[in-house]
């Protein structure tokens, strides 16, 4: 009993526990939001399962955090393959819920999973693991065109798999990972500029009728308020009567009907401001932005190329996620199906993202010699 006590004491001196703090006030926000914007249903299940994959992640991420990082960067093979076989097999068993038309899940009989999630963790570990061993030559082409197939890797996976949205935020994270490493702004240059003259190219000739469409939408919600702009004129409207302070908990007038489409999901900022209002919403957009910067606090901490870029990842995952779907909601980003990181109702999303809340905080915890209790 005695050395449980002292582990436990120990764990406490040496976590970032401002880091965990935050994580657990939003997670139990987006609780409270999901109940609220679920509650018309009857039921109490969307409330169960976030709040037990709230706690499962926490105790995930304790666990995951007493373990040196570096013991996951050396075995990046077992993480690889854990995060692809998932989303492989989604391709020949996986079934999309609900009015999604993304065969992006996979039935486990009790509950349903989403691989995609899971392998942003992954792809963390192995991106990390990648870049920190080629950094000193990261600019030489023999070692970064190879960096870039990596990365490519998931993108085009999810992509084929209809989920542009989440390949977009994965696309973002590789991104910001390849600029942590050293990556010569002269490659962003190029890139950057290829994308701009492709773009009416890829308008026309690569995105569906449907993609355009959601662009087009953002420009004029009206044009089709029966149709693709109808979930965004909702929102507006919805966001419109929170006004400064919102209608009150449980009492927002769309979002206690079940009148805002994905209220409890990708749009549940729309609800979250319907019912608390503009201060509801600051509540929201300030502890997400903590916990970014935490993250990057974390990286610029760390001695080690690798936890530096695992943080970086995170913290890539976390702005992307949060600033389209913060943007789809406010009418100036289309509706691409991103949820807003630890608010959005997802057992799989909220158990993933503390997974990666453990890696940071793993990162943490050894970021140098100092570290003394798992080192007994």
């Amino acid at each position: 009993m005695g050395k449980i006590i002292s582990a436990i004491a120990d764990f406490i001196r040496e976590t970032d526990k401002l880091l965990l703090i935050l994580c657990f006030f939003a997670s139990t926000y987006g609780c409270m939001a999901v109940y609220s914007a679920t509650a018309h249903n009857g039921s109490a299940r969307p409330l169960i399962v976030q709040s037990f994959c709230m706690i499962a992640g926490i105790v995930a991420a304790v666990f995951i955090s007493r373990i040196d990082y570096q013991t996951y960067l050396e075995r990046w093979y077992l993480f690889a393959a854990g995060g692809l076989i998932p989303v492989i097999l989604t391709f020949f068993i996986g079934f999309a819920p609900g009015e999604t038309d993304d065969k992006a899940w996979l039935d486990l009989g009790i509950t349903t999973f989403q691989p995609s999630e899971l392998l942003k963790i992954c792809f963390m570990i192995t991106f990390a693991a990648h870049l920190s061993h080629i950094k000193p030559n990261i600019n030489k082409l023999k070692y970064l065109l190879p960096a870039c197939f990596h990365g490519a890797i998931p993108v085009l996976l999810i992509h084929f798999q209809g989920d542009d949205g989440t390949a977009l935020v994965f696309a973002i994270m590789v991104l910001f990972m390849l600029w942590a490493a050293g990556v010569s702004w002269k490659y962003f240059a190029v890139a950057i500029s290829t994308i701009v003259i492709a773009s009416p190219i890829i308008y026309f000739f690569v995105m569906n009728d449907d993609h355009r469409a959601r662009i087009k939408s953002i420009f004029d919600i009206e044009a089709d308020i029966q149709g693709i702009g109808f979930q965004q004129w909702r929102g507006r409207t919805a966001l419109a009567n929170g006004g400064f302070t919102g209608q009150g908990y449980l009492k927002g007038s769309l979002t206690s009907a079940g009148l805002v489409p994905e209220g409890h999901n990708d749009f549940i900022f729309v609800s979250i401001g319907e019912e608390l209002g503009f201060l509801g919403c600051m509540a929201v957009i300030i502890l997400l932005v903590a916990i970014c910067f935490r993250c990057i606090r974390i990286a610029r901490m760390c001695s080690k190329d690798s936890g530096k870029l695992i943080c970086v990842g995170m913290f890539a995952m976390l702005f992307a996620q949060a600033v389209i779907n913060i943007g789809m909601c406010v009418s100036v980003l289309p509706v691409i199906g991103i949820t807003l990181p630890f608010f959005s109702a997802g057992g799989t999303s909220l158990l993933c993202l503390f997974l990666g809340v453990g890696l940071v905080l793993s990162v943490y915890m050894h970021r140098n010699s100092r570290t003394i209790y798992l080192r007994g």
